[in-house]
């Protein structure tokens, strides 16, 4: 897809940077990429005022109010809404306050463009020009976004500070631990966030110098989070994000893993006793441990001591003494059942971050940033900027590897210039970013360029292409690297570090042709990334590079709401439809655009589009949709919803783009409320034999502090209320009255056996077959359990002659956890998550109707193979033959589909108790969405990355 006018255009710029290792040439030679000279990108679109009016959804009250902003006809509500709130810089009703896109805009690509020309970037005027130029149009056509700190600051009179991800140190000393409470104190202030590892400070099983016992890391983490907490709602721009890491081999590490598990059963137990214990609730403040994401370094060592089944040994801080050997599986074990408790902590997998660390010289890479995607020395900070995928699918399905490539070297040098002019919060984070100048450039709207590419998100199709599409980002972004190193020099640190730093970038590139793309357009990506990697180390061996890191995969909160993108960072789409805001006020809900076009690519007819697309508005998914063949429902798989992708699916996605990625990847990987324990450890263990940087995972409720549902649970038939009625003065309550069995009745006994523990099972009956009685033996007679399970019997049986449906002890159960666990003996139950789990399955089995059963998913084993016919009998029903016939012909998946006319949207309006997408889905689905309501206007906010970010007012819980 290169096309030969790039071609030339990297020939030009190269013979203006292509100087001897150390020797500065007159600055960048630069193109015109998407505007016309003589012509202003201001004066190519068309403009129009709007009245911004921010209020919370949930009571009215207006939270913002702005009239007469300018925007371009074609920005979303949504976007100016954000970018008017968040933005804007002066006091509102003030002449100092922005009004308008074009004022925010100018105020910082000139700033970009004083600072490049004072440092001798470019060649020309002309060239300053068209770098000024090409900026503006690709940020007022949300083809990219700086980070937020950017927007904050620049430009204004505040301190320059570009940056939204910071890593700091702590040693062992009181006066490094307070410098560190300073020093993050002031980065919240700021709006930014930040992540430390503790593993410097000796455990509480070392002594002090004095004689005493050390307190260990664990209790100075109270402290760094009582601050957080203050400091949190006093920023005036977002929350405070933090990350806190502690090594797999400190002596503390298993208290430090069981932190946030521990505060999750207080907050259970407070919530119990009627305190309010719901996300900003007036007594979720007593916990401890609240505001920061725990992660546990891991190290090769370690997860082969896991493999095997061996011992990890725990060494003290002062001397490296082994201070405890512990069973390294067990370890594993606990991390696994914390995260499955309370979704922390999460993992870091240290020997494969440092292995691609290209300033090894200087340092190791101990800590990260909140959302884990900035990954580089202590003391230093990254400035990010995110492009807009979508912005580069043409309307034939190909992808715009021209304009791509010379995007990414205009947003690539316009993020170094910003260093040269930043201010940081401490004089040694000022000191090494300066000296190794990390980047962040990434992308959002992955999600819905693999869906209107006709390629599902969990699929070899769509894992090569974005892997492609990384590659080509990152090599484009060293390669230009090399290029300013020839103009500008390289960076401070690169001589003592030149041999690792070439080493990565044969690792990048030896990676990059390990690719096996499918389909034309994948194939045309990785053959242009290809000649960027090589072009690009070529160069870098005469120049050196300017920038010790290119890139990583944000959150892409806030900015992705301003380019108007449909998913954010490397995620797949939310959900299939959409809420979204009107002008004049109001919302709709509508079927997100990328789906129609997605139906096209693939090679649907209009009107099976348009039926589609009516299917999918009324059911929220394409299940049974009129006319989609089952095996095209994968492309429209969301993170939530009927289909959503299995975590292994995000993991295996995360493992396909790392390796063209120079920090790491912001994500969260969701599971299933029902998942397990072992679940969790497999894909701990798969990341890191995937070679991913970092992982963490979410059970869906695994927390106490989460908002409820706006969709009611139906009431539980067992929940009999008392009716009261009041004639006259006297009180009448109706109970229920308890139906004794007959002498003799009909009974049945099982013998099971759940993961090696046996036991018998006698139910007996009403003579109307109804279930009436259960008695179970586990052990001896005398003994505890016998005991206990005699008189969990009699509980059961009472309720159940009470009126209490069997259906209702099934629902709750089913699904519970303890041991003994694992395979049973009965072939309609081969696994059981615990005794109480098999014993209700099977009464359920034996007692209950189908119809019942299939509501609480439980089916005999014969029951589950007849569906597996029925729905590949179905799938053979098909009318393959008439559908072929009624639509044109099908290009390849990937490839472009004949031109159509869009069809219409199909829009309806938004419920009235719906303030956000999340909500919307929430509606649709029936059930709860595991997301916290944000603190400025009160809407359900929706992930992004490891964060999230509000739909109504832009703030995030994250740091990009």
């Amino acid at each position: 897809m290169a096309g030969d006018g790039m071609a030339a255009g990297r020939q030009r710029t190269r013979a203006s940077s292509g100087g001897a290792a150390g020797a500065a040439v007159s600055g960048l030679r630069l193109q015109r990429v998407w505007t016309t000279e003589g012509v202003h990108p201001y004066d190519e679109v068309e403009w129009e005022r709007r009245d911004v009016v921010m209020t919370n959804w949930r009571d009215g009250s207006i939270n913002f109010e702005q009239r007469g902003v300018e925007y371009p006809d074609f920005w979303s509500v949504n976007a100016a809404n954000i970018v008017t709130t968040k933005y804007f810089r002066g006091a509102v009703g003030t002449p100092e306050r922005e009004w308008s896109l074009k004022q925010l805009i100018d105020r910082v690509v000139r700033t970009y463009r004083k600072a490049g020309e004072e440092h001798g970037y470019f060649a020309t005027p002309g060239d300053a020009e068209i770098f000024d130029h090409e900026l503006t149009w690709m940020l007022l056509h949300q083809v990219f976004s700086f980070n937020s700190p950017v927007w904050f600051n620049v430009g204004t009179s505040s301190p320059q500070q570009v940056s939204a991800c910071f890593i700091l140190s702590v040693d062992d000393s009181m006066d490094s631990i307070l410098d560190w409470y300073k020093e993050e104190g002031l980065i919240f202030k700021g709006g930014s966030g930040s992540g430390v590892n503790l593993s410097r400070i000796r455990s509480s099983k070392e002594l002090l110098t004095s004689g005493g016992t050390a307190s260990g890391p664990v209790s100075f983490m109270r402290g760094a989070d009582a601050s957080a907490g203050t400091i949190k709602s006093g920023g005036a721009t977002r929350r405070a994000a933090k990350m806190v890491i502690l090594d797999v081999d400190h002596p503390d590490v298993e208290e430090f893993v069981w932190t946030k598990a521990r505060e999750e059963n207080k907050i259970r137990a407070l919530r119990d006793a009627g305190f309010d214990m719901d996300l900003g609730g007036s007594d979720i403040v007593s916990v401890q441990y609240q505001n920061a994401n725990n992660s546990v370094r891991v190290s090769d060592e370690f997860m082969r001591a896991v493999d095997e089944g061996g011992t990890f040994d725990l060494r003290g801080r002062l001397n490296g003494e082994v201070i405890e050997s512990i069973d390294a599986r067990k370890l594993f074990r606990d991390i696994a059942q914390a995260a499955w408790e309370c979704a922390d902590p999460g993992l870091q997998y240290d020997d494969t971050i440092n292995d691609w660390h290209t300033n090894p010289e200087t340092g190791r890479i101990t800590a990260s940033n909140p959302c884990s995607e900035y990954m580089s020395l202590d003391d230093s900070s990254c400035n990010l900027a995110s492009l807009n995928l979508m912005k580069f699918l043409t309307a034939e399905g190909g992808f715009e590897v021209a304009k791509f490539v010379q995007s990414v070297e205009f947003v690539i040098t316009a993020m170094d210039i910003s260093i040269c002019f930043a201010d940081f919060p401490t004089v040694k984070i000022g000191e090494t970013t300066r000296a190794y100048r990390q980047l962040g450039i990434g992308y959002a709207n992955l999600g819905a360029l693999l869906m209107a590419s006709g390629l599902p998100y969990d699929s070899e199709g769509g894992r090569g292409l974005a892997a492609a599409i990384t590659s080509l980002m990152t090599g484009t972004a060293y390669r230009r690297s090399a290029e300013l190193a020839g103009v500008v020099g390289a960076y401070d640190g690169y001589a003592r570090n030149a041999d690792a730093h070439k080493r990565v970038m044969r690792k990048h590139a030896a990676a990059n042709d390990a690719i096996r793309p499918q389909g034309a357009v994948a194939t045309d990506i990785v053959r242009e990334a290809t000649k960027q990697w090589q072009n690009g180390n070529k160069i870098g061996e005469k120049n050196g590079w300017r920038n010790a890191q290119a890139s990583v995969l944000a959150p892409t909160g806030t900015i992705g709401l301003m380019m108007d993108c449909d998913t954010t960072g490397i995620e797949p789409d939310l959900a299939l439809v959409k809420f979204k805001k009107l002008v004049g006020g109001g919302s709709m809900q509508i079927v997100n655009q990328t789906v129609p076009r997605a139906l096209r690519s693939i090679g649907y007819p209009e009107e099976q589009v348009e039926a589609i697309v009516e299917h999918i508005a009324d059911h929220g998914n394409v299940v049974d949709a009129p006319g989609l063949k089952p095996e095209h429902y994968p492309v429209f798989d969301c993170a939530m919803g009927e289909r959503s992708i299995a975590p292994m699916g995000h993991v295996r996605m995360m493992a396909a783009v790392q390796p063209f990625i120079s920090g790491a990847i912001s994500k969260t990987v969701n599971m299933p409320e029902s998942a397990t324990i072992e679940d969790i450890e497999h894909i701990h263990f798969q990341g890191w034999k995937l070679g991913l940087k970092a992982l963490a995972i979410y059970r869906d409720n695994c927390k106490v502090g989460q908002p409820l549902s706006a969709a009611k649970p139906k009431a539980a038939a067992a929940e009999v209320p008392a009716v009261v009625e009041k004639a006259v003065e006297k009180v009448i309550e109706y109970r229920p009255v308890r139906k004794r069995l007959p002498k003799k009745r009909p009974s049945e006994t099982v013998s099971f056996s759940v993961g090696g523990a046996e036991g018998y099972l006698t139910a007996s009956s009403y003579p109307d077959d109804g279930l009436g009685e259960v008695f179970l033996k586990m052990s001896k007679q005398g003994s505890t359990l016998a005991g206990v399970m005699d008189a969990f019997s009699v509980a059961i049986s009472i309720g159940l002659q009470y009126g209490v449906p069997l259906e209702t002890f099934v629902s709750k159960f089913t699904n519970m956890r303890f041991e003994p666990a694992g395979m049973t003996d009965d072939p309609d139950i081969r696994m059981a998550a615990s005794v109480m789990d098999y014993i209700f399955r099977r009464l359920a089995l034996d007692f209950l109707p189908y119809d019942t059963r299939a509501e609480l998913g439980i089916f005999t084993a014969k029951e589950r193979a007849a569906q597996i016919q029925a729905e590949a009998a179905a799938a053979a029903d098909v009318d393959l033959a008439g559908m072929a016939a009624s639509a044109p012909v099908s290009a390849p998946v990937g490839a472009a589909a004949a031109p159509s006319a869009p069809a219409p949207a199909v829009v309806e309006e938004a419920p009235a108790s719906v303030g956000s997408s999340t909500e919307l889905l929430e509606v649709v689905l029936g059930t709860s969405a595991d997301a916290p309501l944000c603190f400025t206007c009160g809407t359900k906010m929706r992930p992004a990355g490891s964060c999230y970010v509000c739909e109504g007012c832009g703030s995030t819980s994250g740091c990009s």
